[in-house]
């Protein structure tokens, strides 16, 4: 009941800001079973991103999204090596680290005009923190955080879906997920179309900013209870 209604939040808060999903379920699954991560997040992130995007297609930064889709797919097995280096029981308070970490930057940092060493940057450290524990968002909204938000939603699901894909192609093709894992994923597909289609109402309305403030103070505190667990 916990997962399913932190889920169904997470896509209404994903569907309407463009972020938000895994900083906010990645530390809860984590706290009730460190083995959800990462497939469950990647694996519940797939129809809602493709939904997004597909909402959103005209605003689409093809460009942007192809230098980052390009350094995500090229990190994306370093970010299998942190699994095969970090124990099952380490993953919980390394998702917790990275989780506290990404909100810190992306709270603090400065506005700026991304280029191309800012997509392939982002694109990198998304393909390695996203692969290893289902958490990649905060490195893209510090590059599109300043841009329209129809710019920032679109693009960032459009990069999130390539990645996800290719991360569970390679977590199952190196026994580091089982294909068995997505059944949780695929259990709360009504609650992430719930919370998707609850986004569609509003989310030319919200104040782009304030909520992704707001979740990222969430993001840290869920990571601070991660990193303090037992």
């Amino acid at each position: 009941m916990v997962l399913a209604v932190t889920v169904a939040v997470a896509s209404f808060v994903q569907g309407s800001s463009g972020l938000g999903f895994a900083l906010i379920v990645a530390p809860v699954a984590g706290l009730l079973d460190p083995g959800l991560l990462p497939v469950f997040v990647l694996a519940a992130m797939i129809p809602l991103n493709l939904y997004v995007a597909w909402r959103e297609r005209t605003s689409i930064d093809l460009r942007g999204a192809g230098w980052i889709t390009g350094a995500r797919l090229a990190a994306t097995p370093a970010g299998l090596a942190l699994l095969w280096l970090i124990p099952e029981r380490g993953i919980g308070l390394f998702v917790g680290i990275a989780t506290v970490l990404a909100a810190v930057v992306s709270l603090v940092a400065p506005a700026f005009a991304p280029g191309r060493l800012a997509y392939l940057g982002a694109g990198a450290v998304t393909g390695l923190t996203e692969t290893a524990t289902g958490v990649g968002g905060p490195p893209l909204a510090l590059v599109y955080q300043h841009r329209p938000p129809p710019e920032l939603r679109s693009t960032v699901a459009a990069c999130f879906l390539v990645g996800e894909v290719a991360s569970l192609v390679l977590l199952f093709a190196t026994g580091k997920g089982d294909p068995a894992d997505l059944g949780p994923a695929m259990a709360l597909l009504p609650v992430i179309a719930g919370g998707a289609w609850l986004s569609r109402l509003v989310h030319h309305r919200l104040d782009a900013r304030r909520m992704r403030l707001c979740v990222l103070v969430f993001a840290l505190v869920s990571g601070l209870v991660l990193m303090l667990g037992p």
